[in-house]
């Protein structure tokens, strides 16, 4: 079965790689968001403009201008990490929460190897009485990173419960 779930995390990978890289041709090659600077698309989302020099929700930014190099490295060592566990990948979950991980990371180093930061355009946000709430502006990958991260840990929450005993438990 884990050929299986090795092919399904390759295959989430890939479609996360292709909606993301998608996604970013069509913001600045179609759409050209980079000239607009930002689309209102709902009361709560717009699609804004963001170069990201850091990690996922421009987490670490500003260590210089090799940053992005030094980015990308660490990012293909965490790919061929998460590789590594998906070959090991006992469930769907698993497999498709890794692939996704790695698809959304290979997804930002394509953009770091060719802009030197990352295509970020997602912008939710609540206004409130306070004032304006806003999330970080973000992309498909840092999205399927998220989740892929969340689904892990569901996944690791749920297998603990199970491999305890009824006494553990009370």
């Amino acid at each position: 079965m884990r050929p299986r779930l090795f092919s399904l995390g390759l295959l989430a990978g890939a479609v996360v790689l292709v909606a993301d890289q998608a996604s970013k041709w069509w913001i600045l090659q179609v759409l050209d968001l980079r000239k607009l600077g930002q689309v209102v698309l709902l009361p709560v989302l717009n699609l804004t403009m963001v170069w990201n020099r850091g990690v996922t929700f421009g987490l670490l930014n500003g260590f210089g201008a090799w940053s992005h190099l030094a980015l990308v490295t660490v990012a293909l060592v965490v790919v061929a990490a998460l590789g590594l566990w998906l070959y090991r990948a006992e469930t769907r979950l698993v497999a498709v929460a890794l692939g996704a991980i790695a698809g959304g990371a290979i997804g930002n180093v394509v953009d770091r190897v060719r802009f030197g930061a990352v295509v970020d355009f997602i912008h939710a946000h609540v206004d409130t009485p306070w004032g304006d709430s806003s999330w970080y502006v973000f992309n498909i990958a840092d999205a399927a990173i998220v989740c892929g991260v969340a689904a892990l840990i569901i996944d690791s929450l749920a297998a603990r419960r199970h491999t305890q005993r009824p006494a553990d438990i009370a």
